[in-house]
């Protein structure tokens, strides 16, 4: 789906001037995308004193880094360690458990030491329980997260409400390192200072093809032949068929979300009042944040059409407002979408399928944060740090099983686990 009609689009700091590849070149390191994971690869590739070029078949931030819904939760999206456990294998288990934990922290580090401007607030993440298995299952989660450090703490369901403005929701839990940004001014100020270190960043500048011969990979871009000792490709909801079977291994998923004009404090007033970001444990989640221009935001999952297009919308404007109540009647002024990866196993995916060439992908609705932890993994990895020493198995890539059957059949699924959502929060018990 087009982005333009995006708050983030509307609201975002001044884009960068760069150029398309318009000549043979040859590099240390060719990146292939410019979202979160690519362009935090190739800033700590040029500090380091790689020469570095990224590709980017659009403008910076043209996929999911320019779309999402800028919320920066400090987890992997599974619901016990032991899921963890079982999906990386215990030598794994705790670097990842870790280095997802600590992720909200590394890139809010990351934004003060560059001095980013992207609308930064740590203030925490409130995940609101929509009925009471919701609220056993992930109170009972959340104490065995919490052994690893998590920091979580319980809400019931009247603090949801005096935090939030958010009703019908039986109790929560606040995840104090949460918080949000700008993802679209994040993604231009990583672009900015990778730039100042050195990078070189080319737009509409797709890569259609590359091989390897002689040591040396081969890229095509744009008609040019770039040479690269070793590349990186971070396209995550947006691979092709660059790497072999890479799109195959992922479900894309479809993040949709509106956003008001400025609000008048009557309204605003009862949202989200202590700056915390919110969703919530429903199959169909909800999530959304109070902007420091007074826009309210709110998030969910749309579907591709099959004749195409978008769907979802609708759902999402009832939805806002029987959640908000102070929202009814209001100008919902932009809607965008884009896509996302998701992995069979719900945790990122490092692959090394040929000798120099590195691809990270599939955050499953954690990509703000966990990308560049990713980013900064790959760009270690290329640098020279052995393979064992990761806090990511590298690991062959696989089909995503029955994903066609999973994509076509994608609207029909969501209203099923709608209306069973719906049924919940009417008997909670």
């Amino acid at each position: 789906m087009d982005a333009s009609n995006s708050l983030w689009r509307a609201t975002a700091v001044a884009r960068n001037r760069n150029e398309p590849l318009s000549e043979a070149i040859k590099v240390d390191v060719a990146i292939v995308g410019a979202g979160f994971t690519g362009l935090r690869a190739a800033l700590l590739l040029a500090e380091a004193g790689t020469d570095t070029a990224v590709f980017e078949a659009g403008e910076v931030a043209h996929g999911a880094s320019g779309r999402s819904g800028g919320q920066v939760n400090p987890m992997l999206p599974l619901a016990r360690p032991d899921d963890l456990r079982h999906a990386v294998g215990p030598k794994y288990f705790e670097r990842m458990a870790d280095a997802s934990l600590k992720s909200a922290d590394e890139l809010f580090d990351l934004v003060r030491r560059y001095q980013i401007e992207c609308d930064a607030r740590q203030n925490g993440w409130i995940r609101a329980d929509h009925c009471d298995s919701a609220r056993t299952v992930s109170q009972a989660n959340a104490k065995l997260w919490n052994a690893h450090g998590a920091g979580f703490e319980f809400l019931d369901g009247s603090e949801v409400e005096q935090k939030t403005g958010a009703v019908g929701y039986v109790s929560g839990t606040l995840s104090p390192r949460g918080g949000a940004v700008h993802p679209l001014s994040l993604t231009l100020g990583l672009e900015r200072v990778a730039i100042g270190a050195g990078a070189r960043i080319f737009t509409k500048s797709h890569v259609s093809a590359m091989h390897r011969a002689n040591g040396m990979w081969r890229l095509q871009v744009n008609g040019h032949d770039v040479l690269a000792e070793k590349v990186i490709v971070a396209t995550n909801g947006y691979s092709d068929s660059l790497v072999p079977k890479l799109k195959t291994s992922i479900l894309p998923l479809t993040p949709i979300q509106i956003a008001t004009e400025p609000l008048e404090n009557a309204r605003l007033d009862p949202l989200l009042k202590e700056g915390h970001t919110i969703s919530d444990t429903r199959r169909l989640i909800m999530y959304c944040r109070r902007e420091p221009g007074g826009e309210f935001v709110y998030g969910g999952i749309g579907y591709r059409k099959l004749a195409g297009g978008t769907g979802g919308f609708q759902w999402l404007y009832r939805d806002a407002e029987r959640i908000f109540p102070s929202l009814r009647g209001v100008k919902w002024k932009y809607r965008w979408g884009g896509s996302i990866a998701l992995t069979p196993d719900r945790v990122p995916h490092l692959h090394e399928p040929a000798p120099g060439l590195i691809a990270g992908l599939g955050y499953n609705g954690r990509g703000v944060a966990m990308s560049l932890v990713i980013g900064r993994e790959m760009a270690e990895r290329t640098l020279g740090k052995p393979m064992e020493d990761l806090s990511f198995p590298v690991t062959p890539i696989k089909r995503y099983k029955f994903r066609l059957p999973q994509v076509l059949g994608a609207g029909t699924a969501m209203k099923w686990m709608r209306f069973r959502d719906e049924m919940e929060a009417l008997f909670p018990s």
